[in-house]
């Protein structure tokens, strides 16, 4: 496989290479489709969740945001509460 590049693409994937992280144009290409398709997935990803939101909307499932970030931030709180008690018995423990 040929593949042209803008001089400007060029001397980039050249300087990826002199970085010493790649050690080819090749790689370079490589390492740059496995992040374009993973882009891809999660692009994917995105709109399969807002399709499901509008699909709850339209069906009058919705939630009040005060709740939903109220909710949120009791969940984070009861983590950090049960991290810090987990490192304080490690910590008696030792």
């Amino acid at each position: 496989m040929n593949v042209s590049l803008t001089p400007e693409l060029e001397k980039l994937v050249q300087r990826k290479v002199r970085s010493g992280r790649f050690n080819s144009a090749s790689e370079v290409v490589r390492e740059a489709l496995r992040l374009m398709e993973k882009r891809d997935q999660v692009k994917a990803e995105v709109r399969k969740k807002i399709a499901t939101g509008v699909e709850s909307a339209r069906a009058g499932r919705l939630s009040d945001g005060e709740e939903f970030f109220a909710q949120l931030e009791a969940e984070q709180d009861e983590q950090i509460l049960a991290e810090g008690l987990a490192g304080e018995t490690e910590a008696a423990v030792a």
